[in-house]
Order: C-alpha cells, then structure tokens, then sequence
C-alpha cells in the first residue's frame, strides 16, 4: 500500500499545481447566520478533512443579519444553504425553486421567553402584551402560533403589539417586550449570562406547544437536482455532512474549539458555545433513516402550521416537490 501511495504522490507532483485541487469538486455552503456551534457539523467535517475525504473542496460562507440566504442562492452565490423551513417554503412559493434534500435538526429550539414579573403564565396571557420577533423569514412560525390563537398582530388595534427584534435580548432586560424570541441554545442563555435568573423567566417552546416547523435544513434548486452530476456531488457532500455532525456530537469539547478557530470576528466566547453545542446536540437526535433525514410526516406537519393562518397563512398553497430523498438515497449508498 506504501509503495501504490508512493506512486500518486509522484504522479500528482509531476502534474503539476494546481491538479489536486482541480480533481476536487467545488461546492459552496452559505450558512443561515455568524459562525458559531450552531453549524458545529460544517466546520467539522472541514477541519476533520471529511469533504475533502469526500472528494471535495467546500467553501464554508458564515451568514449575518444582512445575509439572506435564499436570496444568495437564487443569485448564484451558493450550491446549498442552510435555512429553515417555513422561510424556504415562503421563498419557493414566490417563485425560487428551493427544495430541501437533508434535515439536519430533526427538533426546533424555538421559544419564546417572557418576563414572569410581566405576568404571563400561559399563551392565553400574550394578549395585550408586546412580543419581540425575529423577522427575515423567522417570523412565520410566531405568525402561524398567534393565528391559531386568533390574535391579531397587525391593525390600528392588535390583540399583540410585535416589536421587530434585533438579533440581541436588549428588549427583555430593558423591559421593552414582555416576552422575546429566543433559541434553546443561544439567546436564552444570554440572557442568563446577563445576570437573569431561570426562576424569573417563563418559557413556551414552540416544540411543546405543538407550532415547532422544522429549522436548519440543507437547500438547493430544482436545477441542481436535474443534474445526476449534481446530485452524486451533493450526495457526497450530504453523507461528509452528517459525519460532521455526529463527531461534533460525540466529542462536544473539541467541536467548540473548531468553531471558535473559524470565528474571524472574535465574538464568540468559549463558555457560550460549549452551552450551544451541548444544546444543538439534542436537535439534531431522532431521525429515522438517519442523521439528515427528512421525515415526510415532520414536512407535512410544517406545512400544516404554515397554512393554518386563517386569512394570512405564510404559505397559501400545498407545495410539491419541495423536498427530495434523491440525494439522502444516494448518499447512504456510498
């Protein structure tokens, strides 16, 4: 075995520059949001050398409050994104042919996280308070939550006044909402890094209150997915992916620091990502085929949420095609 690696080498110096990197299929991710444990998967599988294993050469681009990835991918900036759902949904039905070919988090850790000093101990309390809510595309499952609890959030008179959140917890501590969008394993613990104590928060998971639409996911085109090519890449890139994340999972420690290698803002702090990657370790547990696998029950339960809007639903048809097994098929036979 030696002496047959031996030969490569050779043969690919005499090539010359630039062989390798050639013989390695190209592929962009964009992610949803910062570099952070979140997508502990990706940057693992980069740093562990399993894209490249895979034949593979991935560019990894973090996202940010001003990054949508849809729109990314529909200008040709991306191959995948990661996005979540009720945003990809929307976005196919007005026109870009998004489809889902793995689903990473197979549970939501959405919530929302009230005051309890504010005096809401159930959904039936939001009325006549002020929510804070992430928009971009991550207002449609609180938007499906307030229309199946017939509350008005828009008019001259709102059963709940929406307050469009900035990507911090400033309006709890401040007291400028009773209760704001937050994420099992991100903002709610910011809140308690800042000096918030759990006894003082009241917290309705959307996963419990049976509103949870299905979150980081891995999108591409109709296009790509007429491409055998294509889908052989993404195949490749599918099954990296998932060896990603069960090594992150498996070895929690040494995924944050990989994380925080790959953080070039600086803005990340170890002790948050070690709780974010001890959270996001529990969504991505339960698929039923496997790591990546979209149940076609947890699709068709999003999309009831989604439609359940009375006169507003997020999506205002069934959508077909919206998600495809080609590649998760094809991934699992390599």
């Amino acid at each position: 075995m030696k002496k047959f690696a031996s030969v490569a080498l050779i043969a690919a110096a005499l090539a010359g520059p630039g062989s390798a990197a050639s013989a390695a299929d190209k592929l962009t991710l964009q992610l949803k949001w910062v570099t952070q444990a979140q997508f502990a998967g990706y940057y693992v599988a980069q740093d562990k050398g399993f894209y490249k294993d895979a034949g593979l050469d991935v560019t990894i681009k973090a996202g940010g409050p001003d990054i949508n990835p849809t729109q990314v991918i529909a200008a040709g900036g991306a191959d995948v994104i990661v996005d979540w759902m009720p945003s990809a949904l929307a976005t196919r039905e007005k026109g870009v042919p998004l489809v889902n070919i793995g689903q990473i988090f197979q549970k939501s850790g959405m919530m929302l996280t009230c005051r309890k000093d504010a005096g809401i101990t159930a959904p039936t309390d939001f009325k006549g308070h002020t929510l804070g809510v992430w928009f971009a595309g991550n207002e449609y499952p609180f938007l499906s939550w307030m229309a199946r609890l017939k509350y008005s959030t828009s008019g001259s008179n709102p059963d709940v006044t929406v307050l469009k959140q900035g990507f911090n917890v400033d309006p709890l501590l401040q007291k400028q909402a009773a209760c704001i969008s937050t994420m099992t394993y991100n903002e709610y613990w910011q809140l308690i890094e800042a000096g918030m104590k759990p006894e003082e928060l009241q917290v309705f998971k959307y996963q419990d209150q049976g509103v949870a639409t299905l979150e980081d996911g891995l999108y591409t085109t109709e296009k790509a997915l007429a491409d055998p090519k294509t889908v052989e890449k993404l195949a490749k890139f599918l099954k990296a992916t998932a060896k990603g994340w069960e090594y992150a999972a498996q070895h929690q420690a040494e995924a944050v620091d990989i994380v925080l290698a790959n953080d070039s803002t600086g803005a990340q702090t170890k002790e948050h990502q070690t709780t974010m990657m001890g959270e996001v370790a529990k969504l991505i547990e339960g698929g039923k085929e496997g790591t990546g696998y979209l149940s076609p029950e947890d699709f068709d339960r999003t999309v009831s949420i989604l439609m359940s809007g009375g006169s507003s639903p997020v999506i205002s048809k069934m959508p077909t095609n919206a998600y495809s097994h080609a590649v998760f098929d094809a991934a699992s036979k390599l």
